[in-house]
């Protein structure tokens, strides 16, 4: 990539706690495009709009709930939610699950992902918890390369995890302990 290039591109992982229109419109967008590249976090066709602006909208509101958009010169192109312990689990207050991370295909490679990742741990220590925990289906390649990069430990396998156009496919579970 060129240094002039370079220049016009700006990344931004941010916690998201309300959704305005054109945020709505954007993870809209970017959702239906990720479910069509084969990585829409669980969808394998396109929703109606309606669902997906529910789904959003939704997001924000669940107090467990913690939503981090990847901004590419200000316009969201990948999300990622943090899941914390209800307080009724007093047992794994210490534990939090990392879903819905995904980045839209026009975005990729310029290290959206990554900084999403990061500041899904720096929320997770600043909400007490210190360990993260993840799945992701095998066929995930992009996704697995880059957890394990990032000090992921694989600790499981699941050979029934989803199963897509009739065929079963593995899924493989992850954590990290942060501090």
């Amino acid at each position: 990539m060129n240094a002039q290039l370079q220049k016009k591109i700006n990344i931004k992982a941010e916690f998201l706690s309300s959704i305005n229109d054109t945020d709505l419109a954007d993870l809209c967008n970017i959702t239906e495009q990720a479910i069509k590249a084969g990585g829409g976090f669980g969808w394998l066709k396109q929703p109606p709009i309606e669902i997906l602006k529910k789904y959003w909208k939704g997001s924000v509101i669940v107090s467990n709930r913690k939503l981090i958009v990847g901004r590419l010169n200000k316009a969201i192109a990948g999300t990622l939610q943090l899941v914390f312990q209800p307080h009724n689990n007093e047992a794994q207050q210490n534990n939090f699950n990392i879903i819905s991370h995904f980045v839209a295909p026009w975005a990729r490679g310029f290290g959206l992902a990554k900084a999403m990742i990061d500041r899904a741990e720096f929320i997770g220590l600043e909400h007490g918890a210190n360990c993260a925990h993840l799945d992701i289906r095998e066929t995930q390649k992009a996704a697995i390369k880059l957890f394990e990069s990032k000090g992921y430990v694989r600790w499981g396998i699941n050979p029934f995890y989803a199963l897509i156009n009739g065929k079963n496919l593995k899924g493989y579970y992850y954590y990290k302990k942060l501090k």
